[in-house]
C-alpha cells in the first residue's frame, strides 16, 4: 500500500520515511482498532469494516492521590517532638587573634620556601628577540673568469688565438623557464552518458536534464512543476498534471507512474502505480490511454 504525502500529494511506496518529491517526513500507516486492517494516517473511516477512526478519544490517565496512614499500633510523632529529639550542633569559633596569627605564620613559611627569580629587563627581552631576516626571492647568477659563458648571452667580437676574451665584470644569467608539459592527443576523456525522449507524433527530441535525480513529467501545476512539460504536444489532455517520474541512478533510468488518471504504458503494457520499470534504449513510453502521447527512450 502506498503512502500519500500530506504536503504535495505525491504517492510514495510503502515503507517510505520521507516524501521522494518534496522530502517532507511521512506519517506511517496505522491499524484499524476494530479489524486490524492497515489504513492511511489521515483516514476517517476504515475501508474494510467502516469503523469511525476519528471517534476515538484518548484520555490521559490521571494519577490518583494516595493517602498513606500509619498502621495501627505505631504512635504518630509530632513535629514538636521531632525538633526536641534532634540535638543542636554548636561549633565553637576561635578568637580572631589566633586565626590571624596562624595565617601570618603560614604566609611566612611559604615565602621562605619560594625561590626568587630576578626580573628580566625590557632591554634584555628585546635583545633575546631575533628579528626575522627575509631571504631574497631570486639571486642573480654571477659568472667569474674561470667559468664558461654561453655565447648566446653575450655579443662580442670573434675570438682568435691571439685575442682572448677576458670578462672584466660579472654577467647575470636569466634562469631557464620550464616548458609546459604537452598533453598527449590519445589521452582518455570521460564522456557523460546522456538520454533523451523522442516524441513519435511530432518527431521531436527532448533531452533529459542532467544533474537531476528525479525528472517529473506532466503539465504545469502549483504543487510539483514538471521538468518535461507535455502541454504543448497534441492530445495532451490525456496526460495528468503530475503523471510520471524518471529516476536517475548512475547510468540507469527508471520510470514510475505517480498516480495518473489515464495510466502509463511501457511497450503497450500498463505500468502499475508505484512500480518502477528500468528503461532500455528503444522502450516505448505511452502517457495516457490510446497511445496518443508516445515517446521512445534513447540512451547513448
Amino acid at each position: 500500500m502506498s503512502i500519500t504525502c500530506s504536503n504535495c500529494n505525491h504517492i510514495n511506496p510503502d515503507g517510505a520515511i520521507q516524501c521522494e518529491a518534496c522530502y517532507t517526513p511521512l506519517e506511517q500507516n496505522k491499524n484499524c482498532p476494530q479489524c486490524g486492517t492497515s489504513v492511511q494516517p489521515d483516514a476517517t473511516f476504515c475501508g474494510q469494516c467502516g469503523y469511525h477512526l476519528k471517534g476515538e478519544v484518548t484520555q490521559e490517565a490521571i494519577p490518583e492521590t494516595v493517602y498513606t496512614t500509619p498502621p495501627a499500633g505505631i504512635p504518630e510523632i509530632s513535629l514538636q517532638q521531632q525538633s526536641e529529639e534532634i540535638p543542636e550542633t554548636i561549633q565553637s569559633i576561635p578568637p580572631s587573634g589566633s586565626i590571624n596569627s596562624s595565617v601570618s605564620e603560614a604566609t611566612v613559611a611559604i615565602a621562605e620556601n619560594t625561590p626568587v627569580y630576578p626580573e628580566t629587563s625590557s632591554v634584555e627581552k628585546q635583545a633575546n628577540i631575533q628579528p626575522e631576516v627575509s631571504k631574497p626571492i631570486t639571486e642573480p647568477l654571477v659568472v667569474t673568469e674561470n667559468e664558461e659563458v654561453p655565447t648566446a648571452e653575450i655579443e662580442s667580437e670573434p675570438v682568435t688565438p691571439n685575442n682572448p676574451v677576458v670578462s672584466s665584470s660579472p654577467v647575470e644569467l636569466s634562469e631557464p623557464v620550464a616548458a609546459k608539459p604537452q598533453v598527449p592527443t590519445n589521452a582518455t576523456q570521460l564522456q557523460i552518458t546522456g538520454a533523451k525522449l523522442f516524441h513519435v507524433q511530432t518527431n521531436t527530441e527532448i533531452e533529459l536534464p542532467q544533474n537531476v535525480s528525479i525528472i517529473h513529467i506532466g503539465k504545469p501545476n502549483n504543487q510539483i512543476p514538471p521538468d518535461i512539460d507535455v502541454s504543448g504536444f497534441p492530445n495532451s489532455e490525456v496526460v495528468s498534471r503530475i503523471h510520471a517520474d524518471i529516476r536517475v541512478e548512475g547510468d540507469n533510468f527508471y520510470i514510475e507512474d505517480v498516480g495518473s488518471s489515464n495510466g502509463t504504458y511501457i511497450n503497450h503494457t500498463p505500468l502499475p502505480t508505484g512500480d518502477r520499470h528500468k528503461l532500455r534504449s528503444g522502450d516505448r513510453i505511452g502517457l495516457g490511454k490510446g497511445d496518443k502521447v508516445t515517446f521512445i527512450f534513447q540512451q547513448g
